[in-house]
């Protein structure tokens, strides 16, 4: 969310006097992320220490149980949330889940152009994470890859709804327009993912703990030289690829070349790659991200000023050389077996 809601800062500062024992003297907006449900803020306290509060509307326990389990296994490329007082990784704020972590002044991957070293670094903390093996109880409450069809049904139903309704706001009008020209590209990435969930779902995969969402934003670089791996929201336990899609994937600019990929390889190790999995999990990104955008635009005229990028970052997934042709190109090389 990169527009302030409509909540006072006086509010914010008493809830985290009442959960945390915090008493902040300033507390500043954050316009990051591309999440729509979340809102991200800086707040320095009265000693002069300085935090980073997250309030999410879309809020699972998992999102801060797991992260504080893969720091507990020795993992230091995690930033694990403060407790509040009554021994809790987050507080309810209306609508909004209240989660406070350190301030670290650094940037993430889209502010910056990672080194080799970067890379290695991403892939070594990337292995520790699939290689890690959560206790009974906790995995209990981690999701599973189920290969759902549920992005897939809900993008033919947007793809009926634009058949059908016209849209008076102008870039919903435009996105409409847009989703009614690339039916034809769109109905394939449904229907060949919905191929390769069918084939995966009768097959008996190894599942690792997943971040799911290894793009740039959420790769974070201290300006003391530490790397962290950030907004655990959607951890599941899946195929590694579920993770390795990122990696050439096009989600990001990150991945531009060969030996980019070589070096995260370097960090990670030698591993089996299995691109029927890779292949529908690039097709099903991208569905969720185009399912997210036409959501966001489509039914709602709020956004103000994100609309226009949230339109753009739609159309950027059909261009050349991006993530609609990746995923083709990978699913082109799906009878063979890819080690790195």
């Amino acid at each position: 969310m990169r527009e302030k809601p409509a909540i006072s800062d006086e509010l914010i500062i008493s809830r985290l006097q009442e959960e945390y024992n915090l008493t902040a003297t300033s507390l500043t907006f954050l316009p990051i992320g591309a999440d729509v449900g979340s809102v991200a803020y800086r707040v320095v306290s009265d000693n002069g220490t300085a935090y980073f509060l997250k309030l999410r509307k879309t809020f699972m326990e998992i999102s801060v149980t797991v992260p504080l389990f893969l720091k507990s296994q020795g993992i230091q490329e995690i930033i694990a949330p403060f407790e509040t007082k009554s021994k809790q990784g987050w507080a309810d704020f209306g609508e909004y889940k209240m989660i406070l972590y350190p301030f670290i002044d650094g940037k993430d991957g889209f502010e910056m152009v990672l080194s080799d070293r970067h890379k290695r670094t991403l892939g070594a903390a990337l292995k520790k994470i699939h290689s890690a093996h959560p206790p009974l109880e906790l995995k209990r409450h981690i999701p599973q890859e189920t290969f759902s069809p549920t992005y897939r049904e809900s993008m033919r139903s947007l793809q009926e709804q634009v058949e059908h309704q016209r849209f008076n706001e102008p870039i919903a009008a435009k996105l409409a327009k847009f989703i009614r020209s690339e039916r034809e590209t769109i109905s394939h990435l449904i229907h060949r993912a919905e191929e390769l969930a069918l084939k995966l779902r009768s097959q008996h995969l190894e599942f690792v703990p997943c971040h799911t969402d290894i793009h740039g934003g959420n790769m974070f670089f201290s300006d003391k030289g530490e790397f962290y791996i950030v907004d655990w929201d959607n951890p599941l336990l899946a195929p590694k690829e579920r993770d390795l899609m990122f990696i050439g994937g096009g989600v990001d600019w990150i991945w531009q070349s060969p030996h980019d990929e070589a070096e995260f390889y370097a960090g990670y190790g030698k591993t089996e790659i299995d691109l029927t999995i890779l292949a529908y999990y690039r097709y099903e990104r991208i569905i969720q991200d185009l399912v997210a955008y036409s959501e966001f635009l489509l039914s709602t005229e709020e956004g103000g000023t994100d609309r226009e990028p949230a339109y753009t970052a739609f159309r950027s997934n059909f261009e050349p050389g991006q993530t609609i042709e990746i995923a083709h190109r990978t699913d082109l090389g799906i009878e063979t077996k890819n080690f790195r």
